[in-house]
């Protein structure tokens, strides 16, 4: 498993299962766009095609707005 899986399962984790305000997983977010980028320069649309595309869904579907989470 690659450094950019293990730290994209991690902010996985983070949306669905813990608390933490939505703010800190914006930053958490932005950290891993900025280590993508490092390891492939010039390639930003795969992060969003990859990751910000899966973290939207997750957020959509299992964040604190979710109507099961009340």
């Amino acid at each position: 498993m690659t450094l950019l899986q293990r730290e994209a399962d991690r902010i996985a984790v983070l949306i669905l299962s813990t608390d933490l305000p939505q703010i800190d997983i914006v930053i958490q977010v932005e950290k891993l766009r900025e280590l993508c980028e490092e390891l492939f320069p010039g390639r930003d649309e795969l992060f969003e095609m990859i990751y910000a595309s899966r973290f939207e869904r997750l957020r959509e579907q299992f964040g604190e707005d979710h109507p099961d989470n009340d």
